[in-house]
Parts: structure tokens; C-alpha cells; sequence
């Protein structure tokens, strides 16, 4: 039986195939299709679903493999992008992006109710988009985050939801309940019923299945973040691994035996198996770097920069006020100046600024008392340049290791064999 993942992911839709024991056979992306950025619309991302799904099956099948032995399918997304839907799945609303914010109003009502502190507090929190989603459309049945839409739109059942996606929304991990002050301040009904790691959805739906060439006993499985895939690709489920995962944005994620959250620094767990994945993810990342340089001159910059010598410069690298972890703050200022002459220089302290804060999120874990990390592991288009390995190796106090694999989608492939569902099914 083969497993199939697709991670919705900030640049587009990648999807990947793996054996019954995890090995990767298969990948598959395709763009997003062009948004209106305060209109975004969720079915674009189900049609570049469907393309990157078309795309996957072809490859697969000119690999020599069948398509035929796809056993499940589990999706993540991009934690806390949500949209409310009608009872057909069709959306009633915009969808809101992880990163949006300015929800003062929506925050305000929440504070009034909510425990202190609490991860659902502040203008940019999950619950606080939903509340604003609530306000803006008529028609709503279904409040869905960003992969639970997808896995929805391909089993055609909606209020479904996973405890990683609906974390920030305020559930409970440990149960899948919603708190009955959160259920208050929604619409009767609205909350998805909330479920853990790779538990079943429903079956892939019998005209999709006709239409892509699948078996029309596919099982969907409910999935994750993509920061939590990401991990699941690259590391060992062992106490003490890490990953740090660099993309647009920086995630750290380390395996805990205790959960440990404080919703002030943006720190929160998942649980995985017996074990809990404690991190949080900051806004400083490749955004800022894409901000500023072109691969192209990242590549012939960095040639020119020694990663032993210290800058001087002081960096907190973000494009735009507001950050999430180590520091919980819509209104966190950057800090990028005094800027150089020398772009070489500029990029240096970005990079250590980085690294900085990637090296105090493992700090902020060990002082709540979840240990610091035995080995690192790195993923995202990041770990790729080596200067920057080496000024993180500097800052962390050990060299970050590259992982095999790094592509969500991998993770997310991987989920129905780490949660048993693939040996219980066989």
C-alpha cells in the first residue's frame, strides 16, 4: 500500500508518494494560482490541488509504479489560514493567511472570556480571523483551516478538523475539545470535530476517484501543519531531536517528553505518539532575505562573507512589524539598521540575526523546561546555503545537520505508517 501527502504550502502545492516503509518514491508541485491578496479565494487552491494531484499520478505511473496501490491520503496546511464554507463546501468567505493580523475588535472579545494567558489571545490569533470571518459572511456552516478545506473538498465531508491545524484556534490537544467559551462566542455548529494524527476522515470521494484513476477505497487521514510534516520528514521521532525548519518564515520544532506552552512567547506543543513536538515559529526567515536579495545575488554574496567574523550589527531581521515567537508581539518592530554600504555586510547580519533568534527559540524551549536539543536537523530552501549553516553552527553551539529529506509533503505521506493506520489497514 502507498501513501500519498500533499502540503499546501506558502509558494504552491507539492505533493509526494512513499512506500509502506516511509522511502520516497514520487513528487510532484505546481504553483498557486494568482490571488487577490485581500480577497483570496480557497477553491484556487483546490484547483492547483487538483492539477498537482494529475501531475503526481503521471509521474508515478511513468516511474513504473501503480497508482492503484495509493492506500491514503493526508494533507497539511499552513497553520491558523482558515475560511468558513457553506454545507456543500463551497466557501462563504475569504480565507484568512496564518500571518494576517489588525483583528483588535475580535481580539477584545476574546480577552473578555479567555484564560490568561491563552494562545488564542491577540489581535493575530486564529480564533481572533474566525471571529472576523464570522462577521463578513452570510451562509456559513463549516469553519475549516487550510488543509482540513482540502481534505474536505476530497472526501466531501465537512467539520473536520486535526488537533495541529486547530491548535491555534484554541482547542485542546490532548482531547480534540473546544472550550465552551470558545463554542460561545461562534455560531452553534461551526467548530470542526477535532481529531489526532491520522485518524480517519472518510473515503476519497467515488467521482474523484474515477476521475484521477484511483481506487475508490482510498482513505483520507486527518493531517498537520506543514511546519509539523516538515519535521516528520526530516528527523527521528527521538527525545531531543530538532529541526529547524527555513523557509519564508522560521519554525522550530523539538520532540519533548513533557508538554510545555506559554502562549506569551508564542511557544506551544503537538502531541505525537506519546511524545509532545514543542516549538513555535518566528517571522523572520527567507521572507526577509527574498526581501532583499535575488537568489541569484544571495549565491555570489555569500561567497564573500566569512562566517567566523562577527558583524557588529545587531539585527532583528522582519519585513514588517509584528512577531510570533520567541516574542509574542503584533507590534515587535524590526531592527535592520545601521544598513552598510557593503551588501555582503548587510547580508552577513541578517543572516546572524537569524540565527540569533533561532538560537534563543531553542533557549525560550530549554528555560520552560523542555531540554535543549541533542541533535538539529535542517530543512527549507535555508539549510541549502553553507555560510548560513555556519553562522547558525556558531550562534547554537553545534552544527546543524542537513536532512535526507526535507519536503513537507514527505511527512505528511509518512503520516498513516507513524500512526500505525497503514499497518492496521493492511
Amino acid at each position: 500500500m502507498l501513501s500519498l501527502g500533499i502540503d499546501i504550502g506558502t509558494s504552491g502545492i507539492r505533493t509526494a508518494v512513499v512506500a509502506p516503509d516511509g522511502a520516497l518514491l514520487s513528487m510532484a508541485s505546481v504553483d498557486h494560482l494568482p490571488q487577490d491578496p485581500e480577497r483570496i479565494d480557497a477553491m484556487l487552491w483546490w484547483q492547483a490541488t487538483l492539477a498537482c494531484l494529475a501531475k503526481q499520478l503521471a509521474a508515478l505511473r511513468t516511474a513504473g509504479q501503480d497508482p492503484g496501490e495509493i492506500a491514503f491520503i493526508c494533507v497539511d496546511g499552513t497553520s491558523g489560514t482558515m475560511l468558513l464554507t457553506d454545507a456543500e463546501l463551497t466557501p462563504v468567505s475569504r480565507a484568512l493567511m496564518y500571518n494576517s493580523k489588525g483583528f483588535e475588535d475580535e481580539a477584545a472579545r476574546i480577552a473578555a472570556v479567555a484564560p490568561d494567558p491563552h494562545i488564542t489571545r491577540g489581535s493575530g490569533s486564529a480564533l481572533a480571523r474566525a471571529l472576523r470571518l464570522v462577521g463578513e459572511a452570510d451562509g456559513a456552516r463549516h469553519l475549516l483551516h487550510q488543509a482540513d478545506f482540502i481534505a474536505a473538498r476530497l472526501t466531501g465531508k465537512g467539520g473536520q478538523s486535526d488537533v495541529m491545524n486547530a491548535l491555534k484556534t484554541g482547542v485542546a490537544p490532548e482531547t480534540g475539545d473546544w472550550p465552551e467559551w470558545i463554542a460561545a462566542l461562534l455560531p452553534d455548529g461551526l467548530l470542526p470535530q477535532a481529531l489526532q494524527l491520522g485518524a480517519p476522515l472518510g473515503r476519497l470521494r467515488a467521482e474523484l476517484a474515477r476521475d484521477l484513476g484511483l481506487p475508490g477505497d482510498v482513505r483520507v487521514v486527518a493531517g498537520t501543519t506543514d511546519s509539523i510534516a516538515a519535521f516528520l520528514a526530516a528527523a527521528p521521532l527521538q527525545p531531543g531531536v530538532a529541526v529547524t525548519s527555513l523557509g519564508s518564515t522560521l519554525a522550530i520544532k523539538m520532540l519533548s517528553p513533557a508538554r510545555i506552552e506559554d502562549p506569551g512567547l508564542g511557544l506551544y506543543s503537538h502531541r505525537v505518539g506519546k511524545a509532545w513536538l514543542v516549538g513555535g515559529a518566528s517571522n523572520t526567515g527567507g521572507r526577509v532575505l527574498r526581501h532583499y536579495f535575488s537568489d541569484a545575488e544571495l549565491a555570489q554574496l555569500s561567497t564573500r562573507i566569512d562566517p567566523a567574523a562577527e558583524t557588529g550589527l545587531d539585527y532583528y531581521p522582519l519585513v514588517e512589524p509584528g512577531e510570533r515567537f520567541p516574542v509574542n508581539d503584533p507590534a515587535f518592530a524590526p531592527r535592520l539598521t545601521p544598513r552598510p554600504e557593503d551588501d555582503a555586510l548587510f547580508l552577513h547580519a541578517i543572516f546572524e540575526g537569524i540565527a540569533r533568534i533561532e538560537a534563543r527559540c531553542y533557549e525560550v524551549i530549554a528555560d520552560a523546561g523542555g531540554g535543549r536539543p541533542t541533535r538539529i536537523f535542517s530543512a527549507g530552501g535555508g539549510a541549502k546555503n553553507p555560510v548560513f549553516t555556519a553562522i547558525r553552527a556558531r550562534h547554537l553551539g553545534q552544527v546543524p545537520e542537513t536532512a535526507a529529506e526535507t519536503e513537507a509533503a514527505i511527512g505528511t505521506a509518512r503520516v498513516p505508517i507513524l500512526t500505525g493506520m497503514a499497518e492496521t489497514s493492511a
